[in-house]
């Protein structure tokens, strides 16, 4: 049986495909193109292209234009899959996805297929002061959406309301239970007047040490602006009078009054409510009774356990290695299990939903474990000295044997690494039969690697999406190579290898204090090149706690770079105290501003723009196909150093990086970032 689908220009063929059922994503899983989701039986495929679809997916009958009450501005026109360079982000439930799309050319709003086909009604008497615009009414909805609710700061499933007004990257979905809470309310705890309900705490001042601004707490509030008193919606709907937990023997018992304690799990102080154990005199917040004994997280590598008693041998580096803040052992904290080891970390910090994955280790839990590495076969060894080295393997993601090349140069300078793409450099293994280049390192990474920028566990994988390329979400540039990506069910997170290669802290010649990793960056900006950060981005800041911050698309930036005109290398630079009149790149003979960072030649006082020396795309190969939706053939990535063609779309020279159409009937050259552009002009 054949099928004639709007996605794929050849006819697709009915078959049947087995699958196993597992917890976890598989990586190397055949996939829907429809819904990205493993192919599991009856299904339409054309082997060829190595297109599939589920049946479910290739029946549909899709409209090719709707109007959607969720954006009643425009129509949306159905897509294979997203436009945007930023694809992956529906507008309505906030998930990372691919496959069909409902799609806006006007506002680049995209709305997957199972949102698209929600029914909807219009949220009446939602007040003004809680969300400024009109909410819809989503009943029929099954499945989590991103990101949590903005009332309670927990997942939302179920019904929920969405505001169609607020789209990526600040969503607005709201638990149908938090949209529906009464304005006002009587509390024990304030028993002169009502709490009024807000969206967000009243200021407080930048320094406040109340126990919502230590928690970071987001969300609605009750209020009592004549007491100075907040209570957080998990207090208000969540506070049982009695709780027992396995971790502890005792009951927590409810005191349910204003008063000041400081909590001897977390350290931090609050003002109300505590949980008290009569037996061994503790106070405690109710989120703290629940604290787990033994989680690992992906900013250490052994488990790490919770204490809350005073230790006679205690570390003397009571840093936390999270925060880099002093811990005060009087206090609950978590500390590493491993002999030797003096990792230790305050307890809300190990427990931050962006650093933990929720996941309690059991108690007796082996560690002695290693990830799979990908150097399946180990062809020849040879001695150096007392070590035995692998001098040609059979690796994973190549079909023919490498050998390792210890020192000299390949036959083309150009050559670079198909698993990091950087240029290639000795030791590294290479293949006789093609142009295919490992590093010696990127030849031994692990199939199965932790990083403290994601809390799940990554899989090294050698695929992209249908375009060829794939999009840090570290960095935000675009790479092919190896990358690691998280296949978590819903979870999609991808990272390259040069930012794999980061740690949780950095030192970096741009500032004269260390640097560490912080997950919270909403609202904040790189120091370097002034971008603003958003929610979910990662950011190194400062350990003294100076007013600098550093993305990591700059802290990978090379530090030392080449240019065809210049035979000396080029150092990374950060400020330049020249006057205005010299503030110019010798390459493209543009102006630079005196704050941005360049790259710069002491002995040829050559000055040059960052993208001037490393291009759009650095970690794109060069002889690479990759596709753009904008044009019906895929590009070749080339370097153009003499005789540079002029760009299809903008008319400037194609001066180093660039993509080629060699097709007949095209035959041009274009910037990546001209690529938009070409649809009216082709």
């Amino acid at each position: 049986m054949e099928l004639q689908h709007f996605s794929h220009p050849h006819p697709l063929v009915s078959f049947k495909y087995q699958t196993v059922a597992r917890e976890e994503v598989d990586p190397e899983a055949v996939r829907c193109l429809g819904c990205e989701k493993p192919v599991e039986g009856w299904s339409y495929g054309c082997n060829q292209c190595e297109f599939y679809l589920h049946k479910g997916c290739a029946e549909l009958e899709l409209a090719p234009k709707i109007q959607n009450p969720f954006h009643p501005k425009h129509p949306l026109t159905l897509l294979p899959n997203s436009p945007q360079s930023r694809s992956g982000f529906c507008d309505l439930c906030g998930k990372n996805y691919g496959g069909f799309v409902y799609y806006c050319n006007d506002c680049n709003f995209d709305l997957h297929i199972n949102c698209a086909l929600l029914q909807s009604s219009i949220a009446a008497n939602f007040p003004n002061s809680l969300h400024p615009h009109s909410l819809h009414f989503i009943q029929n909805y099954n499945k989590e959406v991103e990101p949590d609710c903005p009332g309670c700061q927990k997942p939302i499933s179920g019904p929920f309301y969405h505001c169609s007004d607020c789209t990526y990257p600040t969503f607005f979905n709201l638990h149908k239970e938090c949209a529906e809470l009464p304005f006002e309310i009587n509390h024990p705890c304030d028993r002169k007047h009502p709490l009024t309900l807000l969206p967000q705490p009243p200021t407080h001042p930048q320094k406040c040490s109340c126990y919502l601004c230590r928690i970071q707490w987001k969300g609605f509030v009750y209020s009592c602006s004549l007491c100075n008193f907040d209570l957080s919606l998990d207090d208000f709907l969540f506070s049982p009078p009695t709780i027992t937990v396995a971790s502890h023997e005792h009951p927590w018992m409810l005191v349910s009054r204003k008063m000041w304690f400081v909590c001897d799990f977390c350290g931090t102080d609050g003002d109300h409510s505590p949980y008290f154990c009569g037996t061994c005199v503790l106070f405690v917040h109710k989120n703290c009774i629940s604290l787990p004994c033994n989680i690992r997280i992906t900013r250490h590598c052994h488990v790490i356990c919770f204490s809350y008693s005073f230790q006679q041998n205690q570390v003397e580096d009571c840093m936390c290695r999270i925060c880099y803040t002093e811990v005060d052992t009087s206090y609950g904290r978590y500390c590493c299990s491993a002999s030797g080891c003096d990792y230790i970390a305050h307890a809300h910090c190990a427990t931050n939903k962006s650093i933990w994955d929720g996941t309690i280790i059991k108690d007796g839990y082996d560690e002695r474990h290693g990830p799979s590495n990908l150097l399946t076969d180990v062809v020849e060894q040879i001695r150096i000295g007392e070590l035995m080295v692998a001098s040609e393997i059979k690796h994973s993601y190549h079909d023919h044997n490498l050998r390792l090349t210890f020192s000299g140069k390949t036959k083309d300078d150009d050559s670079q690494c198909d698993g990091c793409t950087r240029p290639i450099s000795t030791p590294f293994y290479s293949c006789e039969q093609c142009k295919f280049f490992l590093h010696k390192d990127c030849a031994e990474l692990p199939k199965e690697m932790p990083h403290p920028f994601h809390k799940h566990l990554l899989t090294l994988v050698n695929s992209h999406g249908g375009g060829g390329y794939s999009r840090c979400d570290a960095c935000d540039r675009l790479y092919q190579g190896f990358s690691y990506e998280c296949y978590k069910r819903d979870c999609r997170f991808k990272i390259d290898i040069q930012c794999m290669l980061l740690s949780d802290t950095l030192k970096h010649p741009s500032h004269e204090h260390s640097l560490f990793l912080v997950h919270n960056n909403d609202g904040t900006s790189c120091s370097a090149c002034f971008k603003r950060l958003y929610l979910g981005e990662v950011a190194y800041i400062c350990m003294k706690r100076c007013d600098f911050r550093l993305h990591v698309g700059c802290a990978t930036l090379p530090l030392t770079a080449w240019y065809k005109y210049d035979r000396h290398a080029l150092t990374l630079t950060f400020s330049d105290d020249s006057e205005p009149s010299q503030l110019y790149c010798d390459l493209c003979e543009k102006e630079r501003e005196p704050k941005d960072w360049f790259y710069y030649c002491a002995d040829c006082d050559n000055s040059l723009h960052l993208n001037c020396v490393i291009g759009d795309l650095p970690y794109l190969k060069l002889g690479n196909k990759l596709k753009h939706y904008r044009h019906k053939h895929p590009f070749t990535m080339v370097k153009n150093i003499w005789n540079c063609p002029p760009c299809k779309a903008c008319g400037e020279v194609c001066n180093g990086q660039a993509l080629e159409c060699k097709e007949s009937e095209c035959n041009f050259t274009v910037h990546w970032y001209c690529c938009r552009d070409l649809q009216r002009i082709i």
